[in-house]
């Protein structure tokens, strides 16, 4: 552990110990009292209907009524999680407008890649870009859409997705399920809360899932303990500590795509995987987190969070490079790899309600610190001339030896990143009809490598965003909104960028605007909430992939920064209940994304003016039918996803998937059965590059689960 990181922690730890905790969780929460009078805290979802959330704190850092917020949100609840049967992120894609999947647990939103989360509203992603979040500990997703860079720091302009994670309730439940599925898939879920005292409570879990998949060489492992516990503090304050555990191992893996011709045919069997059965991507994650909670005498409010995490993953796979003349022979690199991650984030925030000038106003004041300690190894080999065999994509023989490789070690690469931030910002109510919302953050970033060839980059920005609310009648709310966004480079992409020894910072930072109107609606007495948008979104000083680079050690950079994206679109989002018994959400969204700086044709993801994995239209389903008589449910969905292309320019080809489920009440135990893909659609659900294909989407699955609660 490097030098700066104890010093983070021992800072962080010095301030949770003078300072207090916020009142209830960032997010929803709800109250009760214990037999002795003593105020409980339990952070719950307050979904009134299945799917249908009304507030989030995920917008404002308070919690604020869905038709109270100038910018467009969207919340899954848990609700919806079960009835999909969601185990990962990845799963959920169809339930957020604008959203498509670009690679592994990357998105496209609004027409822009999106790798970034938070979990609770803070960094520290434990999966880190190439595993995909699983959903176990997850109560609720959250999705902000546009920049949201005022609150959260740097990032994608397109949205921002949200994970929060569930904590401990007072009411005592235990949670049990078992689950069996084809391609051998099995499992089990235990998750059990309850109180330990009138003013403690705690939460027990874990979850264990082992399944092969469609793709050659594949099998999939996945075990997840957690841990938690709440205490109040009086009256005033509570604190909650968190631990998880997550142990993934994922054989036949880093997976890439299937071979596809320019017009998006796949060129063999879906099931092709480049990588041997010996191949294998494995994770190992802790983290741990406390939140605490404080009301002042004055009213004042104060929520303060740390999360720590410590992660290893390592990866030796098989990567396709390019069919030979043949167009069979898939030339194949190997590369052994290992990252390791340490982090600190540490997110403390004031809000104080108060009367000034005869106006209404929720004032926030906060701050955030990041703070990571990166470690990477590399070993690389390619072709015949590192002994690495090429594959037949047609008829693939397996059973190539990586330890006769020749391997290349590129340099160790140690890191420090360090990001602050600070912010503010004020909630308006003017009057019965018009809101207003301003603020603005102050970021400072530094990127360091260590060691022989040490250099480092830092910038900092002022964000700001401003948003308006009339609200004519209490069930439509008219709103407008212009937010800011900004993306710092980091040391590997400016060494990327860089063709001499001598390192300097030559890519600006990303930076983007959006303007964004919508209105938002409630229907049937409260029962439907619509959310109609039209945005645009500029994205400047954007960094891309260099067409003109072959490969390490050619002398030509591998990254390039052009002018400017510019991002247009629609979306519409409808979700509640229709009738008593029949509930659902949908959504729309048409995007043209194209490229308003620099010439066509002058990098890899473009075709014309058009931007990689960004589809002009995509459409979302998911509605549940209630059968009380029966004490059972029905739901279907389906996705459609537009044409689009792929890195390389190829056609990524549309397609329409659709789902199914039927939910049981049978004695007391829940019976699930859940079909994805129920026709059976042989699809690309995203593009990649020419010489790895397409990632295609996964055949007909069905998944059996049995679960009760105590």
């Amino acid at each position: 552990m490097s030098y700066s990181y104890s010093r983070l922690c021992v800072a962080v730890m010095t301030a949770l110990s003078t300072l207090s905790a916020p009142v209830l969780a960032q997010q929803t929460e709800s109250n009760a009292q214990s037999k002795d009078g003593i105020e409980r805290v339990s952070v719950l979802g307050r979904a009134t209907q299945f799917y249908r959330m009304d507030e989030s704190a995920m917008a404002t850092k308070t919690p604020t009524n869905f038709m109270d917020i100038p910018q467009s949100i969207q919340v899954l609840s848990e609700e919806l999680i079960e009835d999909q049967a969601a185990r990962q992120t990845t799963d959920l894609y169809r339930s957020i407008s604008g959203v498509s999947q670009f690679s592994y647990s990357g998105v496209t939103a609004r027409g822009f890649r999106q790798d970034q989360v938070r979990y609770d509203g803070v960094q520290g992603d434990p999966y880190s870009g190439f595993s995909i979040p699983q959903l176990f500990n997850i109560e609720r997703v959250e999705v902000l859409k546009g920049p949201s860079s005022m609150l959260y720091g740097g990032g994608e302009p397109g949205a921002l997705i949200n994970y929060v994670t569930k904590k401990p309730e007072f009411d005592d439940k235990v949670e049990t399920a078992l689950f069996l599925g084809n391609y051998s898939q099995k499992g089990a879920s235990v998750d059990a809360t309850g109180s330990m005292s009138d003013s403690s409570a705690f939460r027990l879990g874990t979850f264990y899932q082992d399944r092969e998949t469609f793709r050659k060489n594949t099998d999939e492992q996945n075990l997840q303990l957690s841990a938690s516990a709440t205490w109040l503090v009086g009256n005033r304050t509570d604190l909650t500590l968190q631990w998880d555990h997550i142990n993934q191992d994922l054989g036949g893996h880093r997976l890439r795509g299937v071979p596809v011709d320019d017009q998006g045919n796949f060129l063999t069997d879906i099931s092709y995987n480049a990588n041997e059965p010996g191949d294998s991507q494995k994770l190992k994650a802790d983290v741990l987190q406390l939140i605490s909670n404080h009301m002042f005498d004055n009213g004042m409010t104060n929520r303060t969070m740390v999360r720590v995490l410590d992660n290893e993953r390592t990866q030796q796979y098989h990567d396709n490079r390019g069919l030979l003349d043949d167009g069979r022979s898939m030339i194949r690199e190997y590369r052994d790899q290992l990252r390791e991650n340490q982090e600190v984030s540490l997110t403390t925030d004031f809000v104080y309600e108060t009367e000034l000038g005869g106006l209404q106003h929720t004032l926030l004041v906060g701050g955030d610190a990041f703070l990571v300690d990166y470690h990477f190894e590399y070993k690389v080999g390619r072709g015949e001339s590192s002994n690495v065999p090429d594959l037949d994509i047609l008829n693939p023989q397996y059973g190539a030896d990586p330890s006769n490789y020749l391997l290349t070690s590129r340099p160790n690469r140690d890191n420090e990143f360090e990001r602050f931030g600070f912010y503010i910002q004020d909630q308006i109510h003017f009057n019965k009809e018009w809101l207003g919302l301003v603020g603005a953050r102050y970021d400072n970033f530094k990127d360091e490598v260590l060691g022989g060839s040490a250099y480092s980059v830092s910038d900092s920005q002022w964000t700001p965003r401003v948003g308006v609310i009339y609200q004519p009648t209490s069930d439509t709310s008219l709103f407008a909104n212009i937010t800011q966004g900004f993306n710092p480079q980091s040391t590997g992409s400016q060494a990327s960028a860089e063709l001499d020894s001598d390192f300097g910072a030559l890519l600006e930072p990303e930076e983007s605007r959006q303007y964004e109107v919508g209105v938002k609606n409630q229907w049937l007495d409260n029962r439907i909430l619509s959310t109609l948008t039209a945005y645009e979104i500029t994205k400047s000083n954007v960094t891309l992939a260099n067409p003109a680079d072959t490969g390490f050690g050619d002398g030509i950079p591998s990254v390039t920064q052009i002018g400017e994206v510019t991002s247009e679109g629609i979306e519409l989002d409808v979700v509640g209940d229709i009738t008593k018994n029949w509930t659902g959400t949908f959504n729309y969204a048409y995007n043209d994304t194209v490229i308003t700086g620099g010439g066509d044709g002058s990098i890899r993801n473009s075709v014309g003016s058009k931007f990689a994995n960004a589809p002009e239209h995509t459409v979302g389903l998911w509605t549940r039918f209630d059968f009380p008589a029966i004490a059972s449910a029905f739901s279907f969905g389906m996705e459609y996803v537009g044409e689009r292309i792929s890195l390389s320019d190829q056609v990524v080809q549309s397609y329409t998937v659709w789902d199914a489920s039927w939910r049981s009440e049978i004695q007391g135990f829940d019976l699930q059965i859940n079909v994805r893909n129920l026709f059976d659609k042989e699809y690309a659900s995203s593009g990649f590059s020419a010489h790895n294909g397409h990632f295609p989407g996964e055949p007909r699955t069905v998944l059996v689960q049995l679960s009760r609660t105590f």
